[in-house]
C-alpha cells in the first residue's frame, strides 16, 4: 500500500484523485490546497487541510497545481527527504526544492472538469533521480495505468510541445471548422465522422502517410477557392501556413 498526499484540487489533481480511489494499492491520506472551498469535493472520502503544517506522513507527495507554482509551493514544504513529485508536462524535475527527493508523475492525457477519463489507457511519463524512488512511481503508475514510460525532463518537455500541436491546435481547428459551418448554416455533426475516421488512421498509418486533401494534391485552383470563401483574415492564415507547411513537407510548392 503506498500512502499518498494529493497538492492541488484542480483538473489533475482531482482525476488523479479519483483514480487512486479507484484502487487498493494507493491511499490518499489527505488532499491539500490553499483554498477551503475548492477542498469540498474531497473531504467526504478523505481528510484534508488547507495549512501546510498539517501536511501528514506520506510515501510521496503529489503537486498537482499552474506550473508557476510548482517550485514556490514545494519550498514551503516542511519535511525532508520525502519524495515529491509534480504532474506537469513542461517543468523540469529541478523545480522542486532541494530539501526533499525530488520526481515527476505527468499524465499525458487533457482533462476537463466533469469529464471522466479511463485512466488504465492514459500514458503516465514518470522521472526520479534515485532508483529506489524511480520503482516506486514505477508502483504507482502501473496501479492505475497500463502504460508506463520513464522519460527524463528533456524528453518530457518536447513531447509536452508536440502534445500541444495534437490535441490544443487541433481542437482550436475543430473550433474554427465549426465556425465556418455556424457562417454558413451547416451543423458542425456532419463534420464528426471525418473527424473519428481520422483520428482512427493516425493509430493505424503514420501521419506523413496519411495526409490526403489539395495541399498534398497540389490542387491549386481548389486552395484559391477556398481562400477567397473564407470569411475572415484569420481563417485565410490559418488555412495559408498550413498549406504551406503541407506543401513543404510533401515536396509541393504553391
Amino acid at each position: 500500500m503506498i500512502n499518498a498526499v494529493i497538492l492541488g484540487a484542480g483538473n489533475v489533481a482531482t482525476h488523479l484523485f479519483n483514480a487512486f480511489q479507484e484502487t487498493e494499492n494507493i491511499k490518499v491520506v489527505q488532499v491539500y490546497n490553499r483554498s477551503k472551498k475548492k477542498l469540498a469535493y474531497f473531504e467526504k472520502n478523505t481528510p484534508t487541510t488547507s495549512t501546510i503544517s498539517e501536511i501528514v506522513e506520506a510515501d510521496v507527495y503529489i503537486i498537482s497545481v499552474a506550473d508557476d507554482s510548482i517550485g514556490s509551493l514545494s519550498k514551503k514544504l516542511l519535511f525532508k527527504n520525502k519524495l515529491v513529485v509534480h504532474t506537469s508536462g513542461s517543468v523540469a524535475i529541478n523545480s522542486i526544492s532541494k530539501n526533499n527527493h525530488c520526481g515527476v508523475f505527468y499524465p499525458l492525457q487533457t482533462f476537463t472538469a466533469g469529464k471522466k477519463v479511463d485512466f488504465k489507457t492514459i500514458p503516465l511519463c514518470i522521472e526520479a533521480k534515485h532508483n529506489d524512488d524511480l520503482l516506486l512511481l514505477e508502483t504507482l503508475a502501473k496501479s492505475i495505468s497500463e502504460s508506463i514510460y520513464k522519460i527524463n525532463s528533456e524528453q518530457r518537455k518536447a513531447l509536452h510541445i508536440a502534445a500541444v500541436f495534437v490535441n490544443n491546435f487541433v481542437n482550436h481547428l475543430y473550433q474554427k471548422g465549426e465556425e465556418i459551418c455556424k457562417e454558413n448554416n451547416v451543423s458542425f455533426d456532419i463534420l464528426k465522422p471525418l473527424i473519428v475516421e481520422t483520428a482512427r488512421k493516425v493509430a493505424e498509418l503514420s501521419p506523413i502517410n496519411s495526409q490526403t486533401g489539395p495541399a498534398k494534391r497540389n490542387d491549386l485552383k481548389v486552395i484559391e477557392q477556398h481562400l477567397t470563401d473564407l470569411n475572415t483574415i484569420a481563417q485565410q492564415d490559418i488555412y495559408t501556413l498550413l498549406t504551406k507547411s503541407i506543401q513543404d513537407t510533401h515536396g509541393n510548392k504553391l
